[in-house]
């Protein structure tokens, strides 16, 4: 089963406005916060990953990156 990321373009603009809004339109620390948050998420994904066991997953285990 193939997951597709890509959003519809209007949809992503408002994201992306929203982003900056929240950061009265400072880009640097938009990306600082997404960067920040992309971390966050990882840690908890690998504790996530160390915390479940191959047979209560049924084989599937979480990835760190997108596949194409």
């Amino acid at each position: 089963m193939s997951v597709k990321f890509a959003t519809p373009s209007a949809e992503l603009d408002y994201e992306v406005e929203a982003a900056l809004a929240f950061h009265d339109d400072d880009a640097k620390a938009t990306v600082a916060t997404l960067l920040s948050d992309i971390k966050h998420l990882r840690f908890q994904l690998a504790l996530a990953q160390s915390a479940m066991s191959y047979g209560m997953t049924r084989g599937w285990s979480p990835k760190f990156d997108r596949e194409a």
